[in-house]
């Protein structure tokens, strides 16, 4: 039962169930409308009340449906909220805890709004890259005014009720209850109060203008213009709410659809649609079932206090869970809780945090010097330096101290787990974690399975990954797992680039306006290039017959090592961030290009982005061939959240999948028939030859 139908002396309750957020799907809507006629055919029914179970009125529309044709299947949401209404009996909508979306359009629809206070109100669909397409554009304007209610549909995030109340001269909520607990019995109470008056208002009637007029609404497509350029539907939304505001309401509800409609069908639209289900997916695993009992974790320990266990620790503290830290000095403690702190008071200070959140996140952090220290600690995850010989230290002495059942994890970047695992007695406990730079900021975990964790390891990992607001991603055991593997093939085909005849600044740009947060180079220097620098030594030592550039190891040996030493393949100024191209870079560039007897050639920014992106591809095909990667949809949430891929083209395998697989192999034939390039690795991995063969997709 995916809505429930009781009535209370002369008031009839449609309560929505659709468990966890009210979702309105095609069963939840028929049984709204069955409400209503039952209620309408009730002679003893005065009035209705609509709400929801649980801890939502409702979310919006049911992701189970989304794209398919079941979310247009009569009764769809329109026909729904025509049907309340037309009711000849008031409905009153009693919202609560969370009401967005589809759900505040049905709200809107109702005759009388009450709302709990505390209720997040939004219309997020902006977010997916549509609008509101059941009258939300329309009503919401009428509603609430239209500067507020054009700024909830742009932005898409969620306001709280009781601001939307104070709002001068909103109609959006007739009354706001004393409190969450008591909106059931004051609805029906309100819900009695109003069940004899007449004519019923309704949203749709009440006038909708702004006496700016054009000046306003030129204004708003120009703010959003400079926000939103490379995503269609915030410009839409202005268009949407101007249409409320110079058209009739039926007019403008036709407007609205239409839009909404030529919306679904865009590229930016589908990979947005695409990114929101594949981040749901990503914590559901295979042969690990829902149900599967977790470890309790209550205190975690950090091992090292450096720039990426400070981090680390953050996370937990902000989601209220004591940890303790350890260094092997006084003086790398301090330093460590010194950077905390500071974090924390640039919060305070942005007033991002109050003071005494801070003070309660930073009591709940201890410090000890030694490892017999943390035997209470039901997690433990290491941050210290990338070598084995390191870890190897480290993971005996955690084996020696931790108490039975405690998850023993590693924050590395590309070890071996299962080489880690193998350094203590419980195997089964060991897990990757691999957290990105900065840790506090960056919403991507990598949760490695070694051959030997425990299913009940990693369903509590993915659970504490929820609490510490990450997105976690499993991946197998290999070199780099999924990020790190696939970025070995994007920068060696940067280095291929400029041995060609670009210049980083070209490269750096070409991507950038595709859309990633930063080029190879800008991502190089932030990271430090003597890291890149180790790994590409290790791998001349393991894969002789690798082909590489050698450019950027001409970089390293002048010491360039990026931001933080001032100057990498750019310079940089103290205190800033900005790229500065340098001319000595560039001149040692095309030094080494002579010495090789390369003439340079002019190469298109399309040839940049085709030659960066499908490297990533066919890397990627790789992975989920050798089963490190679970599903394609894994791999773009960790592009995306972790590499600063576009979310408007959805992530490196949703992009091919547009492009066409058949094209993407194609252009992978062309550029194995450079000499300069690498041929080997551009014969396209079997699953993408295959998919391609077979006119399939990677999702």
């Amino acid at each position: 039962m995916t809505a429930e139908y009781k009535v209370h002396g002369a008031i009839a309750v449609i309560t929505l169930n659709n468990p966890p957020v009210n979702g309105l799907g095609h069963s939840t809507r028929l049984a709204v409308t069955d409400g209503l006629v039952k209620a309408n055919s009730d002679v003893a029914v005065k009035a209705i009340v609509i709400t929801g179970a649980g801890k939502a009125f409702s979310g919006g529309a049911d992701i189970k449906e989304f794209g398919s044709p079941k979310a247009l299947q009569e009764p769809n949401l329109l026909s729904v909220i025509l049907a309340v209404e037309n009711s000849a009996k008031p409905v009153v909508a009693a919202v609560h805890s969370v009401c967005m979306g589809g759900g505040l359009e049905l709200a809107l629809g109702c005759h009388y709004r009450i709302a709990a206070p505390g209720c997040s109100v939004a219309l997020p669909e902006v977010k997916l890259g549509l609008i509101p397409g059941a009258g939300g554009t329309q009503r919401l304007p009428r509603a609430l005014g239209v500067e507020p209610a054009l700024n909830m549909i742009v932005s898409g995030e969620p306001v709280k009720s009781e601001l939307l109340a104070m709002i001068p001269g909103q109609k959006l909520f007739d009354k706001i209850a004393s409190s969450a607990e008591a909106l059931a019995a004051e609805a029906l109470a309100y819900a009695m109060d109003v069940s004899e008056a007449r004519p019923l208002p309704l949203v749709r009637n009440l006038p909708c203008r702004h006496p700016q007029g054009d000046a306003y609404f030129q204004f708003a497509r120009n703010m959003v213009k400079g926000m939103a350029k490379n995503y269609p539907a915030p410009a839409k939304c202005v268009d949407a709410v101007e249409a409320a505001t110079k058209q009739k309401f039926d007019v403008g509800m036709v407007t609205e659809r239409d839009i909404f409609v030529n919306l679904m069908w865009s590229p930016e639209s589908r990979a947005l649609r695409h990114v929101f289900m594949a981040e749901r997916a990503a914590s559901k695993i295979h042969d690990v079932p829902a149900d599967t009992a977790q470890r309790a974790i209550n205190l975690v320990a950090i091992i090292g206090a450096g720039t990426m266990g400070g981090g680390i620790a953050m996370n937990f503290l902000n989601a209220g869970i004591p940890v303790k830290m350890l260094e092997m000095k006084q003086d790398a403690l301090d330093r460590g809780l010194a950077i905390i702190a500071k974090n924390y008071e640039s919060q305070v200070k942005k007033g991002k945090l109050k003071q005494d959140k801070y003070e309660q996140r930073m009591s709940l952090l201890s410090t000890t010097l030694s490892y017999d220290d943390l035997s209470d600690a039901d997690m433990v995850i290491e941050a210290v330096f990338e070598e084995l010989g390191v870890k190897e230290a480290v993971f005996k002495e955690l084996d020696r101290v931790m108490k039975p059942g405690a998850i023993l994890a590693s924050n590395t970047s590309t070890l071996d787990v299962d080489k880690i695992a193998a350094f203590t007695k419980r195997p089964e406990d060991v897990v990757g974690m691999h957290f990105f730079s900065p840790a506090n900021v960056m919403k991507l975990l990598e949760v490695v399975r070694g051959a030997k964790t425990g299913k009940d390891v990693l369903a509590t990992v993915m659970t504490v990954a929820k609490k510490i607001r990450k997105t976690a991603v499993l991946s197998g055991v290999c070199d780099g797992f999924i990020g790190n593997r696939m970025i070995e093939q994007y920068g060696r085909q940067g280095g291929f680039l400029l041995d060609e005849g670009c210049t980083p600044a070209q490269v750096d740009k070409a991507v950038e306006k595709f859309g990633f947060a930063m080029g190879p180079f800008r991502m190089g220097d932030l990271a430090g290039n003597d890291i890149g620098w180790a790994i590409r030594k290790r791998r001349y030592q393991e894969k002789p017959d690798m082909k590489y550039s050698k450019t950027a190891d001409l970089l390293c040996e002048k010491g360039r090592f990026g931001q933080k030493t001032g100057a990498g393949w750019y310079d940089y100024v103290a205190g800033k961030r900005d790229a500065i191209p340098n001319a000595e870079v560039e001149q040692m560039i095309a030094t080494h290009r002579e010495s090789l007897g390369i003439n340079p050639r002019k190469i298109s920014d399309e040839e940049i982005v085709q030659r960066l992106v499908f490297s990533l591809v066919n890397e990627a095909a790789h992975i989920l061939e050798e089963g490190i990667a679970n599903k394609a949809s894994d791999i773009d949430i960790v592009y995306i959240f972790g590499y600063g891929f576009p979310p408007y083209r959805g992530g490196p395998m949703n992009y091919a999948d547009e492009v066409g697989l058949f094209n993407v192999v194609q252009a992978m034939n062309r550029f194995a028939q450079n000499p300069l390039d690498d041929a080997a690795f551009w014969k396209p991995a079997p699953l993408l030859a295959k998919l391609a063969a077979e006119g399939k997709t990677f999702n």
